[in-house]
């Protein structure tokens, strides 16, 4: 029987309830700049120095499927700690490069000066192993004497302890076994499972014990000495295969590179722009994992990594036009993933896509309930839309052929279980107590309010997932008919129209100028402006007739905060600029909102959003767009507020950027009509080019030049492989 286990919590000001799965924040992730590297399964967050601090919110260590295998890692020149230089994350993210010095080192009379030796740290992570290369330099004119002491530990805490659930109680720590070479620490969880550290040094130390390495190292003047650290992730018998640093950062390098090719080439006049856009690249190949069905991207270091169905759909979605082999494997995933039974606990019926799967010992035991976990509703209907537009975009028929049972069977979930109430929307209610109570992106427990604050109280139907349902049917009849349906085609185009007319007449507030964020039980409206009615324009349902008076709602002050859409405007009763999702700005949000402009003519207002979003960017970390950010508004001379605990690097943050531009550009590509479209395409005055090199509609591959004019965008065809229709539309 699983140990019972206090989940963090608050307590809501309106209504006192708790939300179980508060992320506790005692300091913020914005208080330092923290180095990250992800690889398959493994992830590492280290402190500025490279070390593993075990302070603050003490998120740092060595992650690997679900658990902290280390939980403190510190570099010391004795007693004393280097002296930073400089760190990084390399730009294609395969390495942490830290540069260290020694401080003064002795008493009254200084031994070693300040700056007189180099210390050159490599961090890699290579099949569920850290890997660090340390090169230690004396740059003296005399010989020098020190010691290096790399000082570990392991706690194996499930990642949901990190977060700040409380256990009462937990397996056992085993004794450590050490030699002249090596060390491994051991844990035993109540899941029965044995979880091991095997710690490496080449060549052998001096001393190695279950917690320290000491090395006693005399430089001649200018001479160099290097050693190699190994800490390997070990999960019952299971043992990565034992490989040297050098090889270890050429096969992930490797990988990186291959997932990178993945995706066409995007090159434009403007140097930070092209900064943005590489890393966002360089952070979708890290957070993707080669799985049997493919390239699947998970959802964010360090709260989230793992696979998450509607961030992956969102994720390959944005990437779609630039680099379709993540949709590929994200519907081979999802597929092998869904339902096939009623599970209460885990929220789940036949047909529905997977919310979020978990490793770890809590997940095992289910003191947690996303082992395997269902609970979120716009999943789904998103599973059919990425088909559809997958099929759009490459033409890849036999993929569909292959999934078109799951297709079928996700379509079954919308009608049978999604409708809860046979009222012709889909919504919401939790089956299991211990689930989200939220299931749509927003899945906050305090989300979903009324226009009083007063939280709804469910079934919820979601504006957003309604859209989802409808570009669903219109997608699966679009399919339905290419695979020779056509009876199938008619009924599910009919039902789209269907539900189209009736969100228009349940969903739009006249006085408002939007969509209702939902409608409750009761079918009450929920009056609130929220980015949730912007899905409406990226999906299609909204009409045409109200596009521009949601967007002009959208673009307002109290929504539009010059640096993004808010989650929720400043008019809300619950609107908190500092809050997950009630007034925060989320770069996928935005992004999708930003396709819904393009879709609707609404361009202007595209290329806003993308001025905001990407000066954003210029503020943050290595170009790295994080999950969120506050909702301030933006202040002049200001850099945009960073929310405490969000993820960085995240997938659908690092995806925006490709949508953001795709929507600028008007760029629609049809591969089984070999065409690509260009509508009324816009640059923003410091992106005087655009070049865009293999990309590929169909078998075909074309390079092309887009450059900005004083009101328009002019496109040349540089290469052209095989027969393609390009059109521009002005």
């Amino acid at each position: 029987m699983a140990a019972e286990v206090m989940h963090p919590s608050v307590a809501d000001p309106v209504t006192g309830e708790a939300d179980p799965f508060y992320i506790r924040t005692p300091t913020s992730l914005a208080d330092d700049r923290h180095l990250v590297l992800k690889q398959g399964e493994t992830f590492i967050v280290l402190d500025r120095r490279g070390d593993i601090r075990p302070v603050g919110l003490a998120q740092d260590g060595l992650y690997f499927r679900g658990t902290r295998f280390l939980s403190r890692l510190a570099l010391r020149l004795g007693a004393h700690a280097p002296l930073l230089l400089s760190s990084s994350v390399k730009r294609d993210n395969a390495l942490v490069a830290v540069d260290l010095t020694n401080p003064d080192i002795g008493g009254d009379v200084i031994v070693i000066p300040r700056g007189t030796l180099h210390l050159a740290r490599t961090i890699a992570l290579w099949d569920g192993t850290l890997h660090e290369r340390l090169r230690v330099r004396n740059f003296s004119a005399v010989a020098i004497a020190t010691t290096i002491v790399l000082a570990f530990d392991a706690d194996y805490v499930d990642i949901f302890k990190v977060r700040g659930s409380e256990r009462p109680r937990r397996g056992d720590m085993l004794p450590p076994a050490v030699d002249d070479s090596s060390a491994v620490l051991a844990y035993r969880g109540l899941d029965g499972v044995t979880r091991r550290t095997r710690v490496g040094v080449d060549p052998p130390a001096h001393t190695v014990s279950a917690r320290q390495i000491t090395i006693e190292v005399a430089l001649e003047p200018h001479e160099e000495a290097t050693f190699d650290f190994s800490f390997a992730c070990e999960v019952d018998e299971a043992r990565p295969e034992s490989i040297g640093f050098g090889v270890a950062l050429g096969a992930s390098a490797n990988a990186l590179a291959s997932r990178r090719a993945a995706c066409c080439e995007i090159v434009t006049s403007n140097t930070q722009f092209n900064e943005w856009l590489a890393r966002s690249l360089a952070d979708l190949s890290m957070m993707t994992v080669d799985s049997e069905h493919g390239l699947f991207p998970h959802a964010g270091v360090p709260w989230f990594s793992t696979p998450f169905g509607r961030d992956s759909i969102i994720t390959a979605l944005e990437t779609l036009w630039a680099a379709p082999a993540f949709a590929r494997g994200v519907l081979g995933y999802l597929a092998a993933s869904q339902a096939t039974d009623i599970d209460d606990e885990r929220d789940a019926q036949p047909g529905k896509i997977v919310h979020e799967v978990r490793d770890g010992e809590m997940a095992a035991l289910r003191e947690i309930p996303f082992g395997l976990y269902y609970g979120s509703h716009d999943a789904t209907p998103l599973f059919v839309v990425l088909a559809a537009e997958y099929h759009l975009r490459t033409g890849d028929r036999e993929s569909i052929e292959r999934i078109w049972p799951n297709i079928q069977a996700a379509l079954d979930w919308i009608e049978r279980y999604g409708d809860l109430d046979g009222d012709g929307f889909v919504e919401y209610q939790r089956q299991s107590p211990d689930g989200l109570v939220q299931q749509g992106w927003k899945d906050s427990y305090d989300s979903v309010f009324h226009e009083d604050g007063q939280l709804a109280e469910g079934p919820i139907a979601l504006c957003e997932i309604q859209g989802y349902v409808y570009a669903a049917w219109r997608g699966a009849s679009r399919l339905a008919r290419l695979t020779g349906r056509s009876a199938e085609a008619e009924a599910l185009a009919s039902k789209a129209a269907s539900l189209r007319g009736r969100f228009e007449e349940a969903f739009w507030l006249a006085d408002l100028g939007t969509y209702a964020l939902a409608l409750d039980g009761a079918k009450r409206p929920c009056r609130v402006v929220a980015s949730n009615a912007g899905h409406a324009l990226y999906s299609g349902i909204a009409s045409h007739g109200r596009a521009t008076e949601l967007a002009r709602t959208l673009m307002s002050s109290a929504s539009y905060s010059g640096w993004g859409i808010r989650t929720a405007s400043t008019s809300a009763a619950r609107y908190n600029p500092m809050s997950y999702h009630n007034g925060s700005i989320w770069p996928h949000d935005n992004a999708l909102i930003a396709g819904g402009f393009a879709r609707y003519d609404l361009g202007e207002h595209a290329l806003t959003l993308l001025d905001g979003i990407f000066d954003a960017s210029l503020s943050m970390d290595v170009h790295r767009l994080p999950e969120l950010f506050c909702g301030f508004s933006r202040r002049d001379g200001e850099h945009p507020t960073l929310y405490p605990v969000a993820c960085s690097p995240q997938s659908w943050a690092a995806g925006a950027a490709f949508l953001l531009l795709q929507a600028v550009l008007g760029l629609e590509i049809n591969a089984p009509q070999r065409l690509l479209r260009f509508t009324r395409s816009r640059l923003p005055a410091y992106l005087e080019e655009v070049r865009i090199r293999n990309l590929r509609v169909g078998p075909v591959e074309v390079d092309l030049a887009l450059d900005r004019q004083e009101h328009d965008v002019s496109i040349n065809v540089l290469r052209r492989a095989g027969h393609v229709e390009i059109i521009a539309i002005k």
